[in-house]
């Protein structure tokens, strides 16, 4: 496998270019047919190395996976084999998949147990999966850590409806006690819950199988458990975290793109916060048209103060999209403070721009002034390597926009969160190929 990509940077692309399944959806659906001995249909799925993973995961349990098409599968989940939790094949693939840690809300609600190895994932600071097992043990599960063989392993013969105050707005945390709740004996209620569109989209998946869920779309989910859930049918929403890495794509190398099928109403902010660094984009049906600008400016707030760009749990502006933002800044005119709250060094490839000529300053690894270069200064073709997958993407935005050669290393990265991105990219015009 050729593991890095090799970018003539400059050109300008055009076309149409369709969103992939959104990958973090995709992790919480697919774990939820645990839930149910029945066939689900799932389409719309990205074809990326987590979510492959999670489904060859799966299978490895006993589930039958029949993929009907590239994005469509049907799953059935009617036997589960329960030693294959104890074995080293589930410790190597479960540890080194972090969404792995979705199938134990599942797991509990329907065989009242489960083992999971301490996961792995992106390096982007601690991200604490104490949210999961604190709603568990609320539930009434009770888990014990093994530091001998690194698993966790957890008994829910008995999960009872409760009051659950989360700690945190934890999307994957929220959507594993859901799972769990939904077949617990009882009524629960979680208040703080995450509201992002992924985890309406799997209530309302979870409703459609039978369960009782209201409050969707607001932070206090109500849950009555039932007894039995069935199978249903459900399509994923596209990626806002690609639609929104295009949008500054298409800024940042002044290019005319559309981008298809974007489910406009579910971006919340998102669109917003690009048109406040200067970018035009309008909404055409469902698809979003960006023309090609030679120049953008950054809009400042009324009393004419630095603009600031902050993360925030939904519908605040999504984290995953910061580093995008952060990167098309550095072409446009004026300047922008970047706040990253939620996690950890997730600013730290700001050296790699740096090198490239960009003109910020790293006030802490929380936040960066971008000073921008209003396209006068070409960013200069560099080698480098991907830390995780967003940062990776918007170096390759950044390469992409830079004059002369550069190469990205460590792609595999980058392909654990956007599929097949070379072609997509290549169909727009972009000189990109692997090496």
């Amino acid at each position: 496998m050729r593991n890095a990509f090799e970018i003539q940077g400059g050109k300008k692309l055009k076309g149409e270019i369709i969103p992939q399944g959104a990958k973090n959806e995709a992790l919480q659906i697919i774990s939820a047919v645990l839930l149910t001995g029945e066939k689900m249909t799932i389409s719309n799925i990205p074809d990326i190395q987590d979510v492959n993973k999670l489904i060859d995961l799966l299978a490895d349990m006993g589930v039958e996976v029949n993929r009907v098409s590239r994005d469509t599968c049907i799953f059935e989940a009617k036997e589960i084999d329960q030693n294959f939790f104890s074995s080293d094949a589930f410790k190597t693939k479960g540890g080194g998949l972090r969404g792995s840690i979705m199938i134990v809300g599942p797991l509990l609600a329907r065989f009242g147990k489960a083992s999971i190895p301490k996961p792995g994932g992106d390096k982007i600071g601690r991200r604490r999966l104490d949210t999961h097992f604190l709603g568990f043990e609320k539930l009434g599960a009770r888990f014990d850590y093994n530091p001998e063989n690194g698993f966790y392993n957890v008994d829910a013969s008995n999960l009872q409806g409760t009051y659950i105050l989360l700690d945190e707005a934890s999307v994957t945390g929220t959507a594993n006690i859901v799972m769990a709740a939904v077949l617990a004996k009882g009524t629960t209620t979680i208040y703080n819950a995450a509201c992002e569109p992924y985890l309406q989209q799997l209530c309302k998946m979870l409703n459609r199988m039978g369960a009782k869920i209201s409050g969707i779309g607001s932070n206090l989910l109500t849950i009555e458990g039932v007894t039995h859930l069935g199978g249903t049918e459900h399509r994923m929403l596209p990626d806002m975290i690609e639609i929104g890495s295009f949008i500054g794509m298409a800024a940042m190398t002044g290019s005319e793109i559309t981008i298809k099928d974007v489910h406009y109403d579910e971006l919340g902010m998102i669109p917003d916060v690009f048109k406040r660094l200067g970018i035009k984009l309008e909404r055409r049906g469902d698809d979003i048209y960006i023309p090609s600008q030679d120049h953008y400016e950054i809009d400042t707030f009324i009393d004419g103060s630095l603009l600031t760009v902050a993360d925030a749990p939904w519908p605040g502006f999504t984290p995953d999209l910061l580093s995008i933002v952060l990167v098309v800044a550095t072409q446009a005119k004026g300047s922008v403070l970047i706040h990253q709250k939620m996690f950890e060094s997730r600013l730290f490839f700001v050296d790699k721009l740096l090198d490239m000529g960009a003109n910020i300053i790293l006030c802490d690894p929380h936040r960066a002034t971008v000073i921008g270069l209003d396209k006068r200064v070409q960013l200069r073709g560099i080698s480098m390597t991907s830390p995780d997958i967003r940062a990776g993407v918007s170096l390759l935005i950044a390469a992409l926009s830079a004059q002369g050669q550069s190469t990205i290393y460590n792609i595999e990265q980058i392909e654990r969160g956007y599929q097949h991105i070379d072609e997509r990219l290549r169909a727009l015009g972009a000189e990109i190929k692997r090496v």
